[in-house]
């Protein structure tokens, strides 16, 4: 199967639309090799007949992503605006990566950027100094958001049903003996994350791990990412921690908001 011909090969649902299939197909079958092609070649190549290619093409040329000269046609650069909600969902760990780098530059400390993917945290962005996890940690890397510090700053972003649900369904497992385990604990711990803008966590995750987050909000406000620095727990004292880091963390979060707000401007 060709990637120009998806609607033979799909099974049908009641949701189905074939025609948007169709048309889709008929922008797929443009590509480095085949950018100008005749009526005759897209039919060919969607497996569609000369009149109902033609309609397609020819919508497509009223819509502005496909331009024609009367006997070949070729896409124009609108068809970009079709990729473009994609391409700005890529664009956090992009934009994160140097913000990242000049923490970590600065605090001597392994930094990170996270999202919440239903109960987890997924790393999308990181800058190892050390190995401080038994657990080695790399993009991709999920961790359960309840004993994270990034995880308890994405859940604080949560509305409040959202959230009650996510603690209703939690299977919460006791990784070291700081772990927090009674719900109503968490839910007053994610609480207060969310009127402080920033999370602690003492080694609820990993003894001897201490790691501090905060939230990267979009223009609406919304949480849609979070930022952390991770030490080892003999390295600073609580009190240092907010003294000697989190101040820098503030700052990067803020700086990635801002750069985020830019690219997707």
């Amino acid at each position: 199967m060709t990637a120009t011909e998806p609607t033979e090969k799909i099974l049908p649902s009641p949701d189905y639309v074939q025609s948007l299939a169709r048309g889709l197909a008929v922008i797929r079958c443009f590509d480095n090799r085949n950018q100008r092609r005749t009526l005759s070649d897209v039919a060919r190549a969607t497996d569609l007949t000369r009149a109902t290619a033609r309609r397609f093409l020819l919508t497509l040329v009223e819509l502005g992503y496909v331009a024609t000269d009367g006997s070949a046609f070729w896409l124009t650069p609108r068809v970009l605006e079709l990729g473009y909600s994609y391409l700005s969902s890529l664009s956090l760990p992009e934009v994160a990566q140097p913000h990242l780098e000049k923490l970590s530059h600065k605090v001597h400390e392994s930094s990170s950027v996270s999202i919440l993917d239903g109960a987890d945290i997924v790393y999308v962005a990181r800058v190892p100094v050390s190995r401080i996890m038994t657990v080695g940690i790399t993009i991709g890397t999920r961790l359960p958001a309840y004993a994270t510090s990034m995880g308890r700053v994405l859940l604080a972003g949560l509305p409040d049903d959202e959230l009650d649900a996510y603690l209703e369904k939690l299977d919460i497992q006791r990784l070291t003996e700081r772990t927090i385990t009674a719900r109503d604990d968490l839910k007053a711990a994610i609480l207060a994350v969310r009127a402080d803008g920033i999370c602690v966590l003492d080694q609820e995750l990993e003894a001897g791990l201490r790691s501090m987050a905060a939230p990267i909000r979009n223009a609406s406000g919304l949480t849609v990412a979070a930022v952390n620095i991770s030490t080892p727990a003999a390295r600073y004292s609580l009190e240092d921690l907010h003294s000697d880091l989190i101040p820098s963390l503030r700052v990067t979060a803020t700086d990635i908001e801002q750069d985020l707000a830019t690219v997707n401007r």
